[in-house]
């Protein structure tokens, strides 16, 4: 289930570091900025003029190759997973991250260097309780195709156990564990990326990696290590030599931990259950995790949370001033009386708005549907979902005056209850897709009360008037 715990967090104030990215080898810049409640952890391409942010969340996964990266048809971003788990480790909630390229640059190759410039940035609480999700019984996710698996078991905290093995004699198997969240940084955070000597070769072979260096990953040494593989390294990482330790790593560094993969794959998931885009409660269990079964993990759960959410009517305090009234509303859409069918807007973001309808007594299709039992025709409740989706959308232009708002389709519409006279309608009206070349794909829910009584999805088209 859902529910409303604590406070929703941001920062204070925008703070920023530079490294370089793994894989382009490029000097990556990053900033973090405060964001309003609701906001969720969004990425910003700075290096992009328009279209430049992309949401963290499982629906914009591309792929799992060496990092979790994601992407919208627009703004890519690569090995998001070390910063995202260095955010929700310190319990922020909204967050603007900002990059002067696709990549997050790859500092040690944990979170540590993330979690310091976070907490200088004065971590603050919001005005609005945070939504998490807290599972009813366990949801498992099993990949065939590697043996891992993943289960979320309901729990109060946010507790996470991993086990690692992968068939090596110089790994074997290892564990992880915290028991709640808050454990993070002090346990998690400072865990460093690792690989085998195997896979380092291949991606040098294959020109990947540009940004590495043997400070930020620790190398296993599973194979023999020869002359011809050791100048080849000494070369890639300008070191005049190179030797394995009693331990069977390559001398670049020193542990932290003894299981310090099995932390970092903990981190890792932490990072990748980000994307759910929601908090969640419960213990992770994690037997062979990886980016792979960890992103379809989270699309499980992420669905889970979707479905359920549906049927949530939004909590409205109605003793507040609405953030839009009919006549600020009539100056973004050009509906006007008796065709307006939203009288108010109470929540307004980049991918979502709540409207209100008072569907009074006196309006004029009660006299002519149904009028021994009248009730809100059904075709006026998709009018009023697809209105809220035009102040929604015509609230990112600067002169919404000059342009209209036409329906392209609908899909997927269903009336559950009636709505009668004296109802008050709420819309839940969100992106389904980014706006594009002035197109929004949208999905509105209707409630009255706390009962979902009409759905659909939505596609209209803006544009201008003198078109």
């Amino acid at each position: 289930m859902i529910r409303r715990t604590i406070p929703q967090k941001t920062i204070s104030n925008e703070v920023e570091l530079n490294g370089v990215g793994l894989h382009s080898g490029q000097k990556v810049n990053i900033k973090f900025k405060p964001a309003p409640v609701d906001t969720g952890l969004v990425f910003v391409r700075e290096d992009l003029s328009e279209n430049n942010m992309i949401d963290a969340n499982i629906k914009h996964i591309s792929n799992t190759d060496r990092g979790t990266n994601i992407d919208n048809g627009t703004v890519r971003i690569q090995t998001s997973e070390h910063v995202l788990a260095a955010l929700v480790g310190l319990g922020i909630d909204n967050c603007f991250i900002s990059l002067n390229g696709p990549e997050v640059p790859i500092m040690d190759g944990s979170s540590k260097d993330f979690i310091q410039v976070l907490e200088k940035a004065e971590i603050k609480e919001q005005g609005v309780l945070r939504e998490e999700f807290f599972p009813d019984s366990t949801i498992t996710f099993k990949d065939e195709e590697s043996g891992g698996e993943i289960s979320l078991v309901p729990y109060e905290n946010y507790s996470l156990d991993t086990t690692v093995d992968y068939g090596t004699e110089v790994l074997g198997t290892q564990k992880a564990y915290i028991d709640d969240i808050s454990e993070f940084k002090e346990e998690i955070s400072i865990a460093r990326t690792f690989s085998f000597l195997h896979e380092l070769e291949m991606l040098l072979d294959n020109g990947l990696i540009k940004g590495g260096d043997l400070n930020n990953a620790i190398v296993y040494v599973d194979k023999p290590l020869d002359d011809s593989n050791m100048e080849k390294l000494k070369k890639a990482f300008n070191k005049s030599s190179i030797s394995v330790t009693p331990n069977g790593i390559l001398d670049n560094l020193n542990l932290h931990y003894k299981n310090e993969a099995a932390r970092h794959k903990l981190l890792d998931i932490v990072g990748d259950l980000a994307l759910i885009g929601m908090p969640i409660r419960g213990k992770v269990i994690a037997n062979k995790p990886g980016h792979t079964i960890n992103a379809k993990f989270a699309k499980k759960v992420s669905d889970m949370i979707r479905s359920e959410k549906k049927n949530i009517a939004p909590d409205i305090d109605f003793s507040k001033k609405p953030l839009l009234d009919s006549d600020q509303i009539m100056k973004i859409i050009p509906h006007r009386p008796p065709f307006l069918l939203i009288d108010e807007i109470h929540e307004l973001s980049e991918s979502h708005a709540i409207g209100v309808y008072n569907v009074t007594a006196d309006k004029k299709y009660f006299e002519g549907h149904f009028p021994n039992s009248p009730v809100m025709p059904g075709v006026l409740q998709c009018e009023f979902m697809a209105q809220t989706g035009g102040v929604l959308v015509l609230g990112t232009v600067p002169d919404p005056e000059n342009y209209l708002t036409y329906f392209m389709k609908m899909d997927e519409v269903k009336f559950k209850k009636v709505v009668n006279p004296g109802d008050k309608l709420i819309c839940k009206l969100e992106l389904i897709s980014p706006i594009k070349r002035g197109i929004i794909h949208m999905k509105g829910s209707c409630f009255v009360n706390e009962d979902l009584v009409s759905e659909g999805e939505f596609m209209a088209k803006i544009i201008k008037k003198d078109k």
